[in-house]
């Protein structure tokens, strides 16, 4: 059937090619009654539209993963409205001197009953489901907050907070006034938004218009993951980013993989042609850092440094020491 339909349709001058996805179950071997085919061929058509082959046989399996899909996406909603996620922070450091230049958010959730539910597995969840601008409101409005505390406390944070932007967010092209909106007391310069490579590409032209409204009010950019995705360098120069985030999947073999290093020592030189900083990601070793200082790297995170951590414990552990 797909081979049937993969084959060319020729209208006018023109020709189109169909792709398909086949999902099917069989009865008795996979349900139990015929009339519960139907809803077990689609659950495995919506598993064969993530595959390359595009044919996905049905399995038990499959109903348990989309089942726990759609409880997660309800609980989720539930702990997003009631305020249920935590904010952990993760120290910045500056290569040469160690100290402190800002922190990066994360969002973590604690489930009643599931426990700790990996990051990982929630925010794609979000992502897919819909909830990932009513997610990346709450953290914006729960950084501002933070910051603000951290303030009355005498304990301001050097440098700046460093929040992830889904490309959905990144999508509205009125998101500098809604970001001022829900960071209200925050000054822009305090606050760095962090967009994927990837996803600033999917609508470069757009990306750039909002960056540089952004730009212009003071926020910080950054591109995260750097290097794994396909950005033009023409782009890339009219992005105006502040920084460039090495992807931690270079940094992690960098020591004893010439080609990694290679690649590291290219971004770093492209950023500092484009007038950008370099941040490394998942430094988890001494040799990395000091290796990435060598090759003229600005600042760096990672487990060397310091994990994530709650506002209190990141307050005690990292901002009694400024001054």
């Amino acid at each position: 059937m797909i081979e049937a339909i993969r084959h060319p349709i020729h209208l006018e001058h023109r020709e189109f090619q169909l792709d398909a996805s086949i999902g099917f179950a069989r009865y008795p071997s996979d349900v139990a009654a015929p009339a519960e085919l139907f809803n077990a061929a689609s659950i495995a058509l919506h598993d064969a539209k993530q595959r390359d082959a595009g044919i996905s046989p049905y399995t038990q399996t499959m109903r348990r993963t989309l089942e726990r899909q759609q409880w997660m996406t309800e609980r989720l909603h539930r702990a997003i409205i009631e305020r249920r996620l935590e904010l952990y922070f993760q120290p910045q450091v500056d290569l040469e001197t160690y100290a402190l230049t800002g922190a990066e958010v994360l969002c973590r959730w604690h489930d009643p009953e599931w426990g700790w539910v990996s990051p990982g597995e929630f925010i794609p969840l979000a992502e897919r489901r819909g909830l990932i601008r009513l997610l990346g409101d709450w953290v914006l409005e729960a950084s501002a907050r933070q910051w603000s505390d951290w303030q009355a406390a005498g304990t301001p944070l050097p440098g700046r907070l460093s929040i992830n932007m889904a490309a959905q967010q990144f999508a509205d092209p009125r998101l500098t006034e809604h970001v001022a909106r829900l960071t209200r007391g925050v000054p822009p310069q305090a606050l760095a938004l962090e967009l994927t490579e990837s996803d600033f590409m999917r609508d470069p032209d757009q990306a750039v218009m909002i960056t540089q409204a952004m730009r212009q009010a003071g926020y910080a950019l950054l591109i995260d993951d750097f290097g794994t995705g396909y950005s033009s360098l023409s782009y890339l120069r009219r992005f105006e980013a502040d920084a460039l985030k090495i992807d931690i999947s270079f940094v992690r073999d960098m020591l004893d993989n010439p080609h990694d290093r290679a690649i590291v020592q290219t971004i770093i030189a492209m950023a500092n042609a484009l007038g950008m900083k370099t941040l490394a990601e998942g430094v988890e070793q001494q040799a990395q850092a000091e290796l990435l200082a060598q090759l003229g790297c600005h600042q760096a995170q990672g487990y060397w440094f310091g994990r994530p951590l709650p506002a209190a414990e990141f307050a005690a552990t990292w901002l009694s020491r400024q001054g």
